[in-house]
C-alpha cells in the first residue's frame, strides 16, 4: 500500500493503537511466550509482518511459526471461546478489551486518519508532484490548504497586546508565534509603547495571558480564529 498512496496531512483525530492483546490471568505473559500460538485479527497482513519478525527472533520456522487467522468482527472474543491465545486488534480507550478480560503486550502501529493521495504509476524526480493523475494536482493541493487551514484554527488563537518597548524582548520570548509576532506602533503617536498580534496554541492561552500580564503588558485580548491559511 505504501507503494500506491502518499500522505499528504495528518488530521488529527481517529488516533488508535493497533495492540497485541492477550487474557489477563493466562499463562502467557510476553510477545516472546505468544511467538508460535494462535492469534486472530482483522489485520491480517500487518500482524503477519509483526509476528515474522517475532518468530525469526525466536528460531520459529515451518510449522512451529505463528498462526495468524482471519477474523471479520468481534476479535475480542476469540480468547474465551478458545479459538485463539491472543489477538491483534485497534484500541482506542481500551475499555472493550478490559471487558473482554485482555491487556495488551505489545503495540505494532499506532494509527490517526490522515489525507492521502495516491502515486504515480512511475518513478518522479520530485516528491511533490507525485500525483496518480496530475491534472488534479492543483484541486488535491487546494484540499489539502483548506484542510490544514481549519486544522490550525482549531489549534491556535490570534493574542494581542500592548507592551513598552523596553519589556518587547521580555514578551517576545513568551510569544514566539508560529514564525514571528507582528509588532505594530500605536496610532497614538506614543513610541515607547508597540502593539502585538501573534498566534498562540489554544491550550496554552490561559497561562500566556498571565505570564504578559505580569511582565507588564497591557490590553491582552485573545481573538478566535474561524480559518486560517500558515
Amino acid at each position: 500500500m505504501e507503494t500506491r498512496v502518499r500522505p499528504l496531512l495528518k488530521l488529527g483525530f481517529g488516533k488508535c493503537k493497533l495492540q497485541v492483546q492477550i487474557p489477563e490471568h493466562g499463562s502467557i505473559k510476553t510477545i516472546e511466550e505468544l511467538a508460535g500460538k494462535r492469534v486472530v485479527t482483522s489485520f491480517n497482513h500487518v500482524a503477519e509482518d509483526y509476528f515474522e519478525k517475532i518468530d525469526a527472533k525466536a528460531g520459529l520456522t515451518g510449522d512451529q511459526k505463528t498462526h495468524i487467522e482471519y477474523v471479520g468482527g468481534s476479535v475480542e472474543a476469540a480468547c474465551a471461546l478458545g479459538l485463539a491465545d491472543g489477538i491483534v486488534d485497534l484500541v482506542e480507550s481500551g475499555e472493550t478489551m478490559r471487558a473482554a478480560g485482555l491487556h495488551a503486550i505489545a503495540t505494532v502501529l499506532e494509527t490517526e486518519a490522515v489525507l492521502i493521495t495516491g502515486r504515480a504509476d512511475h518513478e518522479v524526480s520530485d516528491p511533490s508532484n507525485d500525483f496518480k493523475r496530475p491534472e488534479h494536482a492543483k484541486l488535491i493541493t487546494q484540499i489539502q490548504q483548506r484542510m490544514a487551514g481549519v486544522l490550525a484554527a482549531n489549534k491556535y488563537v490570534v493574542c494581542q497586546y500592548n507592551v513598552p518597548k523596553s519589556l518587547l524582548p521580555a514578551a517576545v520570548r513568551i510569544t514566539p508565534g508560529r514564525r514571528a509576532p507582528t509588532i505594530s506602533p500605536l496610532t497614538n503617536g506614543d513610541e515607547d509603547w508597540v502593539a502585538v498580534s501573534v498566534m498562540v496554541e489554544k491550550k496554552l492561552m490561559a497561562d500566556v495571558m498571565d505570564q504578559l500580564v505580569a511582565i507588564g503588558a497591557h490590553d491582552v485580548f485573545v481573538v478566535k480564529l474561524e480559518n486560517c491559511r500558515v
